[in-house]
């Protein structure tokens, strides 16, 4: 959150220039406060675990958050229960009225399908489609970031050679950017994919500025100059025992994974993970509610217009 200070304090202008976010006292006293509504549009087969990881995230803040869940018509979800949805969930025709200050698309295991291969693709794009004016900030994660680049920038995605899974260092390409606000100069964040986008095809838009990637892992953090759309190729969500559960899992089916690079103690499965990324998560999260959601969407979200005609 912003430090409060007078007007004309000298220290304004360092800390400014330091990149420490200051808010004068007539900023402060135009604001109003109210809580956030944020929609959570989750894709993931086992949405309980999901739902734990993206609220903790959003947690790490003094800001109230009210979280929706969304989920699709279009495809029935074979990992959790019909109660649990029909509880928790809503779907897009009952709230497509509605304005939020930000949403987040996660991801799904669809990557090795073409886009329009995946059944509720339509779908998906027409909620796309409808957060670029009813959304102040979209969030997405994974295939959800991939799929995002794709139906708004038409970026590609490319399957790699095996899959991706590991906890990867990636560089700060600009620690001024709000988004990135707090982080070192290198930051390590999981991974668990087999496919990517590519930096040559990211940098053809040039609407959009990537912001972390590694030497392993390509692209981390990708988003639109304004805030509107925020990528995040990877899992910072992800909790300890995440990239595991996938692990243990993928060897059950007899895949045969490599274990996750950096992940346990001496490779050894056997031990427990170590984890080295919550503290970049929680920043992450942080930066996007406050600077691209709390400090730019308006107090009224319906202001001037005819709720019934949106």
């Amino acid at each position: 959150m912003p430090i409060k200070i007078q007007k004309d304090l000298p220290a304004k202008t360092v800390l400014e220039s330091e990149n420490i976010f200051v808010m004068d006292e007539d900023r402060a006293m135009s604001q109003d406060i109210r809580p956030l509504e944020i929609l959570i549009l989750n894709l993931m087969p086992i949405k309980e675990d999901t739902e734990t990881q993206l609220l903790r995230a959003l947690s790490n803040t003094p800001l109230q958050v009210d979280c929706s869940f969304l989920m699709l018509t279009s495809h029935v979800s074979k990992n959790t229960s019909t109660s649990h949805l029909n509880k928790f969930y809503c779907t897009f025709d009952e709230i497509r009225r509605k304005r939020y200050d930000g949403m987040i698309i996660t991801g799904a295991p669809v990557e090795l399908l073409e886009y329009e291969e995946v059944d509720y693709w339509p779908e998906l794009t027409d909620i796309m489609e409808w957060s670029k004016t009813h959304v102040t900030s979209t969030w997405h994660i994974c295939w959800g970031a991939q799929a995002g680049l794709y139906y708004h920038y038409g970026v590609p995605k490319y399957l790699m050679e095996k899959k991706l899974s590991g906890v990867y260092r990636h560089k700060v390409l600009d620690r001024k950017v709000e988004l990135v606000r707090s982080w070192d100069d290198y930051v390590m964040a999981p991974h668990s994919r087999y496919t990517e986008v590519r930096r040559e095809d990211i940098e053809k838009h040039p609407e959009l500025v990537i912001l972390a990637e590694s030497e392993e892992a390509g692209v981390l953090l990708v988003m639109s100059r304004d805030g509107r759309q925020i990528f995040v190729q990877g899992h910072p969500e992800y909790d300890r025992m995440s990239l595991n559960q996938e692990y243990v899992r993928d060897v059950g089916r007899g895949l045969g994974p490599e274990i996750p690079c950096n992940y346990y103690e001496n490779d050894d499965p056997a031990t427990t993970p170590v984890l080295t990324w919550r503290n970049i998560s929680n920043t992450l999260y942080f930066n996007w509610l406050n600077f691209y959601v709390y400090q730019i969407t308006p107090y009224d979200l319906y202001e001037g217009e005819d709720y019934y005609s949106i």
